[in-house]
C-alpha cells in the first residue's frame, strides 16, 4: 500500500488531484470552526462538552464534524445536500417528469443536479431557521434586545444557508478536480474529526476504572471495521448463459456471465432514512417544556430517546423496511428478466420470462434481508454498548459505516487510476 502511494505521488496528475482534495478538506475544516456573529460560542461549547445539549443536536454535531458546537459558518455541513439528494431520488420514482429526466442520460442528470442544488438551498434555509430558534430558546445568543435579535436572526440564518451552499460547491470541485466523491469526502472528514474527542472519552473512562469496557470497545471497533469491509464487498452472483447466434460469418454469444447483486446494495441510505425520521420526535421534544407533571405528548416523545429500548427496536425495524424500499428502487426483476431475454440470455435451469423474474425477485429478497440485518446490527450496536457498559462514544456504528464505505470507494477510485498506468495497486 505504501509502495502504491509512492507510485501515485510520482504521477503528476494524481499528485495534483490528491493535493487539491486535501486543500478543499482544509478549507472545509477551517470553515467548520469560524463562528457566525451573534452566537455565544463559549456557552454553546461548554454546554456541548458537559452533555447539556439535546440528542438531536448531538447527532447532527457528529455528522457536521463539530461545526454546530462552534456555531460555525459550515455548521449545517453536507446534511442539507444529502437530504435533498435523498428527496430528489424518491421523487424520481413518484413524479413522471423527474423519472424521465433520470433516463435522459448526461443532460438529464445535469438538470437533476441543478434541481438538487436548489433543494439544498431551501433545506439549508429551513434547517438554519430551526437551528436559530434552538439557539434563541437555549439562550446561546449574545444579544437580548428584540430589534437586535431580529437582525441577528437574519445574519445567522443567511450565514448558515450560504455556508451550506459553499460546502456543496466545494464537494462539486472535488468531483471535478479531486479524488473520490466530493460530498462523501467532506462527510468523511467531518466524522473523522470527531476521532480525537472519542479517544479522549475513552481515556476518561479508562481513568474511571472501566479498563475492561475500553479494551472491549477497541477490539469490537476493529472487528466491526473488518466485518463492514467484508459485507461491503460481498455479493451474490446469479449465473447467466447467452445463446449462440450467427451474424454473417461471425458467431456471437455463447459465453457464460453473471449478474452481481451486492449484499449491502443500499449502503447507508436506510440508516440515514431511519435516523432522520426518528430524530424528528427528538427535535420536537427539544422545543417543548417538560412541565410538572409532564404532558402525555412529552412522555410519548421521550420514548424516542436514543439510548432507549423502544428507540432501538423501532430503529431496527425501520432500517429493514427502508432497505427493502431502496432495493425496489434500484432493482426491477421484471425489467432485468426482459433485458436478459432480449439479449439471448437465461439463468440456467430457469425458464425465460416470469419464472426468471420470480427467481431474481426471490434472490433479491433474501440478499436484501441479509444486508438489512447487517445494517441494523451495526446501527444499534452503540446503543447496546451504551446500555450494557455505560459508555457513550462519539463515533457510532453509522459513522464507522460511512467512514469505511468512503475509504473503500476512494481506494477503488485511486486503484482504477493507478491500473491505467500499469502500477500494482491496493486490490491486487
Amino acid at each position: 500500500m505504501l509502495e502504491t502511494l509512492r507510485n501515485a505521488w510520482k504521477v503528476k496528475e494524481i499528485r495534483n488531484k490528491i493535493l487539491f482534495t486535501v486543500f478543499i478538506i482544509i478549507i472545509f475544516r477551517i470553515g467548520s470552526v469560524i463562528p457566525v456573529p451573534y452566537i455565544d460560542v463559549a456557552a454553546l461549547k461548554s454546554a456541548s462538552e458537559s452533555g447539556a445539549t439535546n440528542e438531536f443536536f448531538s447527532y447532527l454535531s457528529i455528522l457536521t464534524g463539530g461545526g454546530l458546537e462552534y456555531g460555525a459558518i459550515f455548521a449545517m455541513s453536507v446534511t442539507p445536500y444529502i437530504n435533498s439528494s435523498i428527496i430528489i431520488q424518491l421523487l424520481c420514482v413518484a413524479i413522471p417528469a423527474l423519472e424521465r429526466l433520470s433516463k435522459e442520460g448526461e443532460e438529464g442528470q445535469k438538470k437533476l443536479a441543478q434541481i438538487t442544488r436548489y433543494a439544498t438551498v431551501i433545506l439549508a434555509l429551513i434547517q438554519g431557521t430551526a437551528y436559530f430558534f434552538y439557539l434563541k430558546g437555549s439562550n446561546y445568543l449574545s444579544v437580548n434586545k428584540s430589534g437586535a435579535v431580529v437582525f441577528a436572526a437574519f445574519v445567522i440564518i443567511l450565514a448558515f444557508t450560504a455556508g451550506s451552499a459553499l460546502v456543496m460547491w466545494l464537494g462539486e470541485r472535488i468531483d471535478e478536480k479531486g479524488i473520490g466523491n466530493g460530498i462523501s469526502m467532506l462527510l468523511f472528514a467531518g466524522i473523522l474529526s470527531r476521532g480525537p474527542q472519542a479517544l479522549f472519552k475513552l481515556i476518561e473512562y479508562w481513568k474511571l476504572d472501566k479498563q475492561v469496557a475500553v479494551i472491549g470497545i477497541l477490539l469490537l471497533f476493529l472487528v466491526v471495521i473488518g466485518f463492514i469491509v467484508w459485507m461491503t464487498n460481498a455479493e451474490r452472483r446469479i449465473p447467466v448463459q447467452y445463446a449462440k447466434r450467427v451474424v454473417g460469418n461471425k458467431m456471437y454469444g455463447g459465453q457464460n456471465s453473471h449478474i452481481p447483486i451486492k449484499v449491502n446494495m443500499s449502503g447507508v441510505m436506510p440508516i440515514i432514512f431511519a435516523s432522520s425520521i426518528l430524530m424528528l420526535p427528538t427535535m420536537i421534544l427539544s422545543f417543548m417544556k417538560q412541565g410538572n407533571p409532564p404532558s402525555s405528548w412529552y412522555k410519548f416523545l421521550s420514548l424516542f430517546s436514543v439510548q432507549g429500548v423502544f428507540y432501538a427496536v423501532i430503529y431496527f425495524l425501520l432500517i429493514i423496511g427502508f432497505a427493502y424500499f431502496y432495493a425496489t428502487i434500484q432493482f426491477n426483476p421484471v425489467e432485468m428478466a426482459n433485458n436478459l431475454r432480449k439479449n439471448g440470455g437465461a439463468v440456467p435451469g430457469i425458464r425465460p420470462g416470469k419464472p426468471t423474474s420470480d427467481f431474481i425477485a426471490k434472490i433479491l429478497s433474501r440478499i436484501t434481508l441479509m444486508g438489512a440485518i447487517f445494517l441494523s446490527v451495526i446501527a444499534i450496536l452503540p446503543i447496546l454498548i451504551g446500555s450494557i457498559g455505560g459508555i457513550n462514544i462519539s463515533l457510532g456504528g453509522t459513522s464507522v459505516l460511512i467512514m469505511v464505505g468512503v475509504a473503500l470507494d476512494t481506494v477503488q477510485n485511486l486503484e482504477s487510476q493507478m491500473m491505467m498506468r500499469h502500477y500494482k495497486g491496493f486490490l491486487d
